[in-house]
């Protein structure tokens, strides 16, 4: 089968694969949409830290094909959104009702029993966060999975798999966007914009986008900002002047630098709280005045996976979805082959997709 490979920094490739049936407490899936999140390209660059060689993708849905030993949640046929983090059941934060921070496995390019199913010329390759699902098919555990409405398009549907639920789940779980509050996002891509959705859907009434790209803020007004500001100016202060002086009740850093992350919690109001979204590079730090915290009784929060219960949530999204109130069709800018997999990665580098998604046969 064909999938996409990093074999070594800034290196990556669609490649052809063999690929092992699934073990026990495994799922084999047809891929059908997989979407090109910049967490691929942080894995690709060293941002994230993963081993070499490794198959990309983590955002995705598609349909099971077969189901291994003892697998009880899915059936083959059935048409499933993938979950780049497990739900184990019985760790700490799985029984502390946090399964965003499942601990049942390392994060370390295997699956659950410590070795992948995928490989090449008899070299074993690694997946990304335990799916790998850039690729034609894939093996996974199948507490990475949870069953859909078969009446969902698979495009809207794998976007949930990471986008929309690390965006909307930051403004309605992490941060807890109250009704009638003011809120401000730095960064205005895909996750950005679901964020900005995050906080319509709960009832913000002021949404001020932060972008360096005007393009980008004025889509955001579509998705839900009722303010942008000028690419040329200093955002904090224009937030400041939106807010009376007082400051944004809630303020999401979406880029992970450290000097978006500064200006995010200046940007918040007494009493307010910064949440971070953005994964940035592991050697990168921000900078806070040691009294503005105890002074100011602001809060930093940081956002995993939108605090995500995917079991639950993946559902509610569609759900939203379907009733008109969560829009995911106009997010997919762009739809490409995987043997096209580089012009998405092209096309997401240089900011021309909200999402691009790699549409499978």
């Amino acid at each position: 089968m064909k999938a996409v490979v990093a074999n070594k920094l800034n290196e990556y490739a669609v490649v052809n694969v063999d690929l092992d049936p699934p073990k026990m407490g495994e799922v084999l899936i047809k891929m059908k949409a997989t979407g090109v999140c910049h967490s691929d390209l942080s894995v690709v660059n060293g941002t994230i830290p993963s081993p070499f060689p490794v198959v990309l993708g983590h955002e995705g849905a598609g349909i099971v094909d077969q189901v291994g030993e003892g697998v009880t949640n899915v059936k083959p046929g059935d048409h499933v959104v993938i979950s780049f983090i497990p739900h184990c059941g019985h760790c700490f934060y799985c029984d502390h009702q946090e399964p965003y921070l499942c601990s049942g496995a390392k994060q370390d390019g295997n699956l659950f029993d410590g070795t992948t199913r995928v490989s090449k010329d008899g070299q074993r390759i690694f997946v990304m966060s335990f799916v790998g699902i850039m690729a034609e098919y894939a093996v996974v555990p199948a507490a990475c999975v949870v069953a859909i409405d078969k009446s969902f398009d698979f495009k809207a549907a794998a976007l949930v798999g990471c986008g929309v639920t690390t965006g909307v789940g930051a403004a309605i779980r992490t941060a807890e966007v109250k009704p009638g509050s003011t809120v401000a996002v730095f960064g205005c891509g895909g996750v950005g914009l679901n964020v900005i959705q995050g906080a319509r859907i709960a009832g913000a009434k002021q949404i001020i986008a932060c972008d360096l790209s005007a393009e980008k803020m004025e889509m955001a007004k579509s998705f839900g900002a009722t303010h942008t500001v000028d690419p040329a100016g200093d955002f904090v202060k224009q937030i400041q002047g939106m807010t009376n002086g007082i400051g944004a009740d809630y303020a999401f850093d979406v880029v992970g630098h450290s000097k978006v992350i500064e200006q995010c919690i200046k940007a918040t109001r007494k009493n307010g709280v910064a949440v971070l979204v953005g994964v940035g590079r592991m050697d990168d730090r921000f900078s806070v005045n040691a009294a503005i915290l105890p002074f100011t009784a602001k809060t930093i929060k940081g956002c995993m996976y939108g605090s995500a219960n995917f079991k639950a949530d993946f559902p509610m999204y569609l759900d939203l979805y379907k009733a008109g109130k969560l829009d995911l069709d106009r997010l997919i800018t762009k739809t490409y082959s995987l043997d096209e997999a580089p012009a998405a990665f092209e096309d997401m580098e240089k900011g021309r997709n909200a999402r691009g998604v790699i549409v499978h046969a």
